[in-house]
């Protein structure tokens, strides 16, 4: 019998489809707030690559939080493929990476590196602080753009018990100490509520990750709103 459902994942919540069509989807984690199978279907170009990491291991407990994630991409014929961390793949003009992360709750994960007209950009989904920073710099660094998760948050989950009272998403400090080793031009804060009005049970993430994450990250620090664009270019 699986555990109750651990609120923070909010049920049913869709992300956001973006507007043309896209050639390729990266999936860092198959939590639902993160891997969408409707939206990817609507946003995908017919038969356009999904790049995903491994399924969870163990039995249906372990991979509660993985679970309806896996069941939707078949339901809606998406080109899935499992790939390992530091294998590369070439997607129209882009060449992709997918390196290591560490997930706070044990599921697997994989973080991105994009690379194209001589620009690197990496995504880094939510994962933890670890210890393969310097290696990912050895290989890529100095990343144009970093994208890293900052709400430092806490999770008492019904099926992880007893609850962890560290992060299991990076926090500010962290996320800063990340984009100083990966030499980021600019690095970017996300996996964050800003204005935080509800707090979900099980799920607390630090009080004001934007301006932690300024004072930490200096020079780096570069907010976006939501639909802002960041212009590599210039």
């Amino acid at each position: 019998m699986l555990p109750q459902t651990f609120t923070g994942w909010k049920p049913g919540e869709g992300l956001a489809v973006p507007s043309g069509k896209v050639g390729a989807a990266l999936v860092t984690h198959l939590h639902r707030d993160h891997t969408d199978a409707s939206a990817l279907a609507h946003a995908l170009t017919p038969g356009a690559p999904v790049l995903r990491p491994a399924p969870g291991h163990g039995d249906d407990v372990d991979n509660v939080t993985t679970l309806p994630a896996e069941r939707e991409p078949a339901l809606h014929r998406l080109a899935a493929e499992v790939v390992d961390a530091w294998s590369t793949r070439e997607v129209g003009p882009f060449r992709v990476t997918a390196v290591p992360s560490v997930d706070g709750l044990g599921d697997p994960q994989l973080n991105w590196v994009v690379q194209a007209d001589g620009q690197r950009v990496f995504h880094g989904g939510d994962t933890m602080f670890h210890g393969y920073w310097s290696l990912i710099a050895r290989r890529f660094s100095p990343f144009d753009a970093v994208f890293l998760p900052a709400n430092g948050a806490v999770v008492d989950a019904p099926h992880l018990q007893p609850p962890s009272p560290l992060p299991a998403a990076m926090d500010p400090r962290q996320a800063a100490a990340a984009a100083e080793i990966l030499d980021a031009r600019y690095a970017m804060p996300m996996h964050y509520e800003a204005a935080q009005p509800d707090k979900i049970a099980g799920y607390v993430e630090v009080a004001d990750p934007e301006n932690e994450f300024r004072t930490h990250a200096g020079r780096r620090a570069h907010v976006l709103t939501v639909g802002q664009w960041l212009d590599l270019a210039t």
